[in-house]
């Protein structure tokens, strides 16, 4: 199993500690350093500012939003970035959620699944360096009886094959996720709900395709928060307002997928208490309401000893790149994080 690094987003006062952070990860042999991007920084300009300043560790997209370019524009900025990065970055896409899809960008959210497969399809297409042409329910290239003609791509990516990702939670996504992308991007995920709530879809999805599992890569993104075995209902606390965000406010009501995978995990009345708290206002009492064994079971807290054996409990869910996130109100702390995880790995025997 190998690790990644998650920056999450730029532009929150952390910038300068966050490219430290990025050559720190790079040093200690982490093998990939995601950037995400909402409606704030875009995840491009991060990556190649990372990817100038770093030698070895690969940068990847966690996420690009769908809704935020077309399916071409993100085949050149990704066939850019692998040329400039000399063949280290890795694409990640998502569907983002209605709130940012309809209020941001301006487009509707509707058929995730039909438009990531047609997206993906072009992406991939482009990125072959053919002419494109395509014709979908959602993408019709070139556009009928007019001027266009099909182009194909002048950048010459540094691989023939770039990595794609795709981010998913639901069952459905999932198992497409399987069958048309090279990874797959969780988040909240319990190593003890792992197969039930992700693996066995994303398998579903690889034996839809005529594939198996072997080459697919399962990165879930997992706060660290290292201390003492003694002190790990203090580092719980510390993410009560992260989880409460995710699963009571991330979203609608009727449309959370967060809340939803919760629910999955068998946090039904949990997962209902937090939502109504956090969307009536109140989200310190949403935080308060998260159970402490929800936030355990979805992070890695504690000595390097205890990390070490949520590890091994991840590998052996069948992840196959952990990415952490590392907590601190310090650079100091963060890099001591990062260390920590390297050190972790080690003595789970994953290294």
């Amino acid at each position: 199993m190998q690790l990644g690094i998650n920056l999450g987003y730029w532009g929150a006062g952390m910038d300068a500690d966050n490219l430290t952070v990025a050559k720190e990860a790079d040093k200690l042999g982490y093998a990939v350093c995601w950037a995400a991007e909402a409606y704030g920084s875009d995840a491009a300009t991060v990556l190649s500012w990372v990817a100038a300043q770093t030698e070895r560790i690969d940068v990847g997209s966690a996420i690009f939003q769908i809704p935020a370019r077309q399916p071409a524009m993100t085949a050149m900025t990704a066939a850019t970035l692998d040329s400039l990065s000399g063949g280290r970055f890795r694409l990640g896409l998502g569907v983002s959620g209605p709130q940012v899809s309809e209020g941001w960008y301006g487009v509707k959210f509707d058929k995730p699944l039909a438009r990531t497969r047609e997206y993906v399809e072009i992406v991939r297409k482009a990125m072959t360096r053919e002419r494109l042409s395509y014709e979908g329910a959602h993408w019709t290239l070139p556009l009928p009886d007019g001027p266009g003609k099909p182009l194909k791509l002048t950048v010459h990516p540094q691989r023939e094959h770039i990595p794609l990702y795709i981010a998913a939670i639901g069952p459905k996504n999932l198992e497409q996720t399987g069958e048309i992308a090279d990874g797959a991007l969780l988040i909240f995920p319990a190593a003890e709900h792992l197969e039930e709530t992700a693996i066995r879809h994303l398998r579903a999805g690889r034996e839809r395709a005529g594939l198996t599992m072997d080459g697919f890569d399962v990165v879930p993104t997992v706060p660290l928060a290292v201390g003492k075995d003694a002190d790990v209902d203090a580092l719980a606390d510390m993410f009560r307002p992260y989880t409460a965000l995710y699963v009571g406010g991330m979203g609608s009501r009727k449309q959370n997928f967060y809340n939803q995978l919760a629910c999955r995990m068998g946090y039904e009345k949990e997962a209902a208490e937090i939502q109504d708290k956090y969307l009536s206002g109140d989200k310190e009492g949403a935080a308060a309401a998260v159970p402490r064994s929800l936030i355990d079971s979805t992070t890695l807290l504690g000595s390097v000893d205890r990390i070490a054996d949520r590890m091994r409990a991840y590998a052996e869910a069948g992840v196959t790149t952990l990415t952490l996130s590392p907590a601190g109100f310090s650079l100091e702390d963060r890099l001591a994080s990062l260390r920590a995880g390297t050190e972790a790995l080690e003595r789970a025997g994953l290294a």
